[in-house]
């Protein structure tokens, strides 16, 4: 079992930023996947940016390319989310999700609002 807890989350103008974190209860560095997903209102949840670690990749959504920055510590048990130039359809709840031996885990996500 992994906790994954998300915080960072709040109201910003656009052109704004943002530095969403992601505390995990267990190390990151045995999982297989880790990064971030958002959900917008009325929309699927969709990924944003992610470890993949059997490849040694980051993986980011192209609406995202160049503005966000997925890092981790491994220390401390850590992921962030730096977001940069956000837009108002950066507007979502924003989910830390993990991969680890064929388990999937989720938090309970952080709100984002993008809104002058």
């Amino acid at each position: 079992q992994v906790q994954l807890v998300e915080s960072g989350g709040g109201l910003v103008q656009p052109g704004g930023s943002l530095r969403l974190s992601c505390a995990a209860s267990r190390s990151i560095s045995s999982m297989t996947v880790v990064g971030w997903y958002r959900q917008a209102p009325g929309k699927a949840r969709e990924s944003v940016a992610r470890y993949i670690m059997p490849s040694d990749t980051i993986d980011y959504a192209d609406s995202v390319k160049g503005r966000f920055t997925i890092s981790r510590d491994n220390a401390k048990n850590t992921v962030y989310l730096q977001m940069r130039s956000l837009k108002p359809e950066d507007t979502a709840v924003y989910y830390c999700h993990a991969n680890m031996y064929g388990d999937r885990y989720w938090g309970e996500g952080t709100l984002v609002t993008v809104s002058l």
